[in-house]
């Protein structure tokens, strides 16, 4: 039986009608969608009103009833998120009340009671296009409410707002910084190379709807750990949370997140919390087209938030793999994948995830030391919690690198390798347990042997993890394994195109490899991302060091953010240039400085000042206090002068990965 609104456009035969107005209504999730539709009602003549359009400081519910009631036409948009809204609803109530309401159905979802007897017209399927049957069902709908025909409409070039023309441009931007990387044009979009097509997904972080705003770091945590759970399924390939944050002002363009990642699909949510309570929405949209392929909202208590995040990752899953390899393997890869090393214990969670926002922070040893204590409050709460066992060693190591505290190093790795160890222990599936210890051996032991295997298993369990590819990327580079670090360091890349870290490990690992042109261009893209990046200047000075041009090597040194190596760098290219005077003056601040701290760095200075005694004492001594400076002899070329002293062989073993 034909609806209501299919009876109307169908005998809508009245001429020289003017088009009207338009009310579009909607939920949050479905912007782009809706934009969609106002674009093509906009591109019709309609005056079309929707909330995108408010302006900020504009008094929002005056200015939505002003439009909902002089509206001569009220679009909605029903969807499963849609069903749920009470705006929607009321603002859809009005539509009928007046006769004027015109229902669009996105997803299939049926429109709740009291408004199923007008007839939906579907535009699932719908890609946006002005020329397909679905926009013309549409046109035909919203005229008919005009007592107007559809009138011809001609192919334009949409028009473009400022905030469109700067994301274009940013993309430009970006196309050209990170040429290197080899973006090339697929599908329209910019696509990195390797992207894996209908499988690859961003998870953005979710929006804090709290009534409390400070609860963002449990939104942002919830995103994390959804993104975590997704890479460690080898089928999928998932954008590092490193970019995905660093676009969380793109907000609802999805074309735009889609293009910058080069991944096929954005999974974005919103998390409102309220007591033991939490409401979670979640929905993957299709990239290339805004479409939204999957979308749900869960009422939950807060105990219940463990399970649900993997039944959001497990869906997302399903839903991505099945693509490429069918409905059984999708299946089955996603049950494999489940939480490792979690916890049952809301309080316990909560901690770890306040504890993950400070390390995010990383602003040095105090949030390090917040991030220490947090972790700590969930070990205290669960002891099995292995997940806060192998952050808590993630965090102790981290402070032994930054103390000034020289007695307090040996015990803060002790500690870190004996957290590490649980946290393998109580989940030998776990890959942080594996990377945690593995780099607790390596920095604090010099155990680069002992350290291979974890390395390994870490890199085996969370392939598509860019933060654990490049950690294990720089350890294969510096331990002379260039063969199984720059896959890596490439991988990362594309995992994580816009995190200034991927492109500094990838310039570690050409210049462990000496292969210099590629050390500068990486490091050169990292301080494009990062210009305060600690260490790529110091990298671009060795480099040109190397090729032996002290003057433009000595400018590098000066924009050295870490002291250190800045000293460092500069004693060597002063001296080059033959300003001894210049030279001697910053290494001995380095020494005052740094003491056994900058034992490694005083030896490069010395082998590059060919006082190789003094350097190969510098370097007993590193070896002695466990410098983990000394990591980088293997490959580095300022200790040439060196290499032919039998002593400095000795000084080196068991530092390769062999």
């Amino acid at each position: 039986m034909m609806g209501e609104t299919g009876s109307a456009a169908d005998d809508a035969t009245v001429t020289g009608g003017s088009p009207g107005s338009v009310f579009v209504s909607y939920s949050r999730p479905d912007r782009a969608r809706a934009a969609q539709v106002v674009a093509l009602l906009e591109g019709a003549g309609c005056k079309v009103w929707w909330d995108g359009q408010l302006e900020g400081g504009q008094a929002f519910l005056p200015e939505i009833e002003a439009a909902l009631t002089s509206a001569d036409a009220v679009v909605v948009l029903w969807s499963v998120t849609a069903v749920a809204s009470h705006w929607v609803r009321d603002e859809a109530e009005q539509g009928r009340v007046r006769g004027c309401l015109v229902p669009l159905g996105l997803d299939g979802t049926e429109p709740p009671l009291g408004f199923r007897q007008v007839q939906v017209v579907d535009i699932a399927r719908w890609r946006g296009r002005a020329d397909d049957a679905e926009a013309l069902a549409i046109l035909r709908a919203v005229f008919a409410r005009f007592g107007a025909e559809v009138p011809a409409i001609p192919r334009r070039v949409p028009k473009r707002s400022r905030r469109n023309v700067l994301i274009g441009a940013g993309a430009a931007t970006l196309a050209a910084g990170i040429g290197g990387v080899g973006f090339a044009v697929s599908r329209g979009l910019l696509r990195l190379p390797g992207s894996v097509g209908e499988n690859s997904v961003a998870v953005m972080p979710f929006q804090n709807l709290s009534p409390d705003r400070s609860q963002a770091w449990f939104s942002d945590g919830l995103s994390e750990e959804v993104r975590a759970v997704l890479a460690r399924n080898p089928r999928l390939h998932v954008a590092a949370p490193a970019s995905s944050v660093s676009l969380r002002d793109a907000g609802d363009d999805v074309m735009a997140v889609s293009s910058k990642l080069g991944v096929a699909n954005v999974l974005r949510g919103s998390v409102q919390r309220s007591g033991d309570a939490v409401r979670i929405t979640a929905e993957l949209v299709r990239g290339s087209d805004a479409m939204v392929r999957w979308a749900e909202r869960f009422d939950r208590k807060l105990s219940d938030v463990f399970a649900l995040q993997t039944e959001i990752a497990e869906t997302v899953a399903v839903a991505l793999v099945a693509e490429v390899a069918g409905d059984d393997v999708a299946r089955q890869s996603a049950v494999a994948q489940r939480d490792i090393g979690g916890t049952s214990d809301v309080a316990a969670h909560d901690a770890y995830l306040r504890g993950r926002a400070y390390f995010e922070l990383s602003a040095g040893e105090e949030t390090d030391r917040a991030a220490l204590a947090q972790f700590e409050a969930a070990i205290s709460r669960d002891g099995n919690y292995a997940q806060a066992h192998a952050m808590r060693s993630t965090m102790l190591a981290a402070i032994a690198n930054e103390t000034g505290d020289s007695g307090a190093v040996r015990g803060l790795y002790a500690s870190a390798i004996e957290a590490a160890q649980r946290a393998i222990a109580l989940a030998p599936e776990l890959a942080q347990g594996h990377l945690a210890l593995g780099y607790a051996l390596n920095n604090g032991e010099l155990a680069t042997a002992a350290a291979l295997p974890h390395y390994r298993r870490a890199r085996d369990l969370a392939i598509g993890d860019a933060d654990v590819l490049r950690s294990a990327a720089t350890y294969f580079a510096f331990a002379g394994d260039n063969a199984t670090a720059a896959p890596l360091a490439a991988k990362a890349i594309r995992l994580d195109p816009l995190n200034a870290r991927v492109f500094r490990t990838a310039g570690y690992v050409a210049y462990a490899a000496r292969d210099f042109g590629d050390a500068m261009r990486q490091m050169r893209k990292a301080i494009e991302l990062n210009n305060r990046i600690a260490t790529a200047h110091f990298s671009i000075g060795n480099v040109l060091l190397a090729k032996g041009d002290a003057k433009a090597a000595l400018e590098e040194y000066r924009q050295e953010a870490t002291p250190l190596f800045a000293l460092a760098g500069s004693a060597i290219a002063r001296a080059r240039l033959g300003d001894q005077a210049g030279a001697k003056r910053d290494f001995d601040k380095l020494v005052a400085d740094f003491g056994n701290n900058g034992l490694y760095q005083q030896a490069q200075v010395l082998a590059q000042w060919n006082d190789v005694p003094a350097a190969l004492d510098r370097l007993r001594k590193a070896r002695e206090v466990r410098d983990a400076g000394l990591l980088l002899a293997p490959t580095d070329w300022m200790l040439d002068p060196l290499r032919k002293e039998g002593d400095f062989g000795r000084l080196l073993t068991g530092l390769t990965a062999r």
